[in-house]
């Protein structure tokens, strides 16, 4: 039994890979229309369940859209599985609960404070405009919630916009929400988390609109300093036992 899951999983791992290989050669985009059911099944020479476990399987990975009764289109190709895996991995660690959360705080801050020439030399006035409002969202939704969530994350992923790369833009998304869904969950999130972020991100807006990259760099370092000292408070006691 065990054998033949084995051997289906690696035909649909073959299928999958044509299916892929299928898209590349003919230079296929997000939003385009793949070869029907029964195309891809002649041109594979693969049955109709292979192709079928295959598509979901790419699905699942939003390499392939399906649209049920209009046909099976190239995906969005974002990063949602990458940050349920992310998240997943954090919530179910095995040896240091702590750990990821950790590594969390480590890549969002790399993203932010690593390009913080370019991002304060590209942001616009009018984005930085943008970055402030968000702050006055913040801090109008100041007994948290989703309000305040949501415009948190918007300031993320605006803050790092000008760059103009796609990767680090959904990244950074990806690794935003993997990072709020796991603090809580690890009891990472304080009573004084809302003030100190709030002026953490005016800090942040003051420093790229002052043009000073090196007061951007330290003004995310100190956005991320306070979460650092509670997992390093949390994770003495665990390292010492």
């Amino acid at each position: 039994m065990a054998q033949a899951r084995r051997g289906r999983s690696s035909l649909r791992q073959e299928v999958a890979d044509e299916i892929k290989r299928h898209m590349l050669d003919n230079r296929m985009r997000p939003g385009d229309l793949l070869p029907t059911e029964s195309a891809l099944c002649a041109t594979l020479g693969a049955s109709r369940s292979s192709v079928r476990e295959a598509v979901k399987s790419l699905a699942a990975l939003d390499i392939v859209e399906v649209r049920h009764g209009h046909g099976t289109y190239v995906g969005g190709l974002g990063l949602s599985a990458l940050a349920e895996s992310v998240t997943f991995r954090g919530l179910l660690s095995p040896d240091d609960d702590f750990r990821a959360y950790a590594d969390l705080v480590d890549v969002r801050e790399l993203f932010e404070r690593g390009n913080a020439d370019g991002i304060v030399a590209a942001l616009t006035p009018a984005q930085l405009d943008a970055l402030d409002d968000l702050v006055t969202e913040m801090a109008r939704h100041s007994a948290g919630g989703d309000g305040f969530t949501a415009a948190d994350r918007a300031f993320h992923t605006l803050l790092v916009a000008p760059l103009g790369n796609d990767l680090i833009s959904q990244l950074t998304q990806a690794f935003w929400d993997s990072y709020a869904t796991v603090g809580p969950q690890l009891d990472m999130v304080t009573l004084d988390d809302e003030r100190q972020t709030l002026a953490a991100h005016r800090a942040i807006v003051d420093a790229a609109r002052s043009g000073d990259a090196s007061a951007f760099a330290a003004a995310i370092g100190a956005h991320y300093a306070p979460v650092r000292g509670r997992v390093a408070a949390a994770r003495g006691p665990a390292a010492r036992s």
